[in-house]
C-alpha cells in the first residue's frame, strides 16, 4: 500500500474505498441517472479529497478534489440546469491546480531547457485551440464566453502541471485535459447514436478518476 500502516489504516482505507467507486461508477455511465449513481460518481474523487486532507497534504490539494467532486455531483443528474454549475466547479478546480503546480513549479525556464517539456506544453495549447475552434460554432451562444474561459483555465492548469519537475504531475494534468476533450466532443459534436458514443461514456470517466488518482498520489508521495 503507498501509505504507512498497512490496509487498514485510514489514508490507505480512504485510497482503496476511493478506487471501488470509481470501479463501481464505471459499471454503471451508461445507466439512467439516479442516487446511487451520484454517489459512486461523487464519492471516488471526493474520498481523494479526505484522504489528501486525512495525511496533511496541500490544502489546495483538497480544495481542488472537493471542487471536483461537487462538478462530478452536478454532472452526474446529466440535466442541461445543471451543466453551468458543474462547469463551474471544475473550473475553480483547475484555478485550484493551477495555484498548487505553481508552488512546486521550477518556472517556464525549464520548457526552454528541457524541450520535451516545451513541446509538450505547446502541444496541449495548440489541442486546445484546435478544439476549442472547432467546438465554438456547435455551443449554444450563451455557453460560449464559460467554455472559452473553461477552455483557458485548463489549458493553464496543463503548462503549469509541465513545469514541476518529475512527469508524473505532467502526465495526470495531461490525462483531466484528454477526458475534458472527450467530455466536450460528446455533448457538442458527437450524435447520440454515434457508434462512438458508448466508448466515449467510458473513456471520459476512466481518464478523469485516473488524472486524479495520478495528481493526488504525485503530490502526496513526492
Amino acid at each position: 500500500m503507498p501509505f504507512a500502516g498497512g490496509i487498514e489504516s485510514t489514508a490507505n482505507g480512504l485510497l482503496l474505498l476511493s478506487v471501488i467507486a470509481a470501479v463501481l461508477y464505471t459499471l454503471m455511465v451508461h445507466r439512467v441517472p439516479g442516487w446511487r449513481r451520484t454517489i459512486a460518481k461523487t464519492a471516488g474523487v471526493f474520498l481523494l479529497g479526505l484522504l489528501a486532507y486525512s495525511v496533511g497534504g496541500p490544502l489546495l490539494l483538497a480544495l481542488a478534489l472537493m471542487a471536483s467532486a461537487a462538478g462530478d455531483a452536478a454532472l452526474a443528474a446529466e440535466e442541461e440546469r445543471w451543466f453551468l454549475p458543474g462547469l463551474v466547479a471544475f473550473l475553480v478546480a483547475h484555478l485550484l491546480y493551477v495555484a498548487l503546480f505553481a508552488t512546486g513549479s521550477a518556472g517556464m525556464g525549464i520548457l526552454i531547457a528541457v524541450p520535451l517539456r516545451g513541446v509538450w506544453a505547446a502541444a496541449m495549447v495548440i489541442a486546445a485551440l484546435v478544439l476549442l475552434l472547432r467546438l465554438l460554432p456547435a455551443v449554444p451562444a450563451a455557453m460560449r464566453v464559460p467554455v472559452v474561459v473553461y477552455a483557458l483555465a485548463i489549458a493553464a492548469m496543463g503548462i503549469v502541471s509541465v513545469t514541476v519537475p518529475g512527469y508524473v504531475i505532467a502526465v495526470g494534468a495531461t490525462l483531466f485535459i484528454v477526458s475534458d476533450a472527450i467530455l466536450a466532443i460528446r455533448k457538442y459534436l458527437m450524435a447520440e447514436t454515434s457508434p462512438h458514443e458508448v466508448w466515449a461514456g467510458y473513456a471520459v470517466w476512466v481518464f478523469y478518476y485516473a488524472a486524479q488518482f495520478v495528481i493526488t498520489l504525485g503530490v502526496l508521495l513526492a
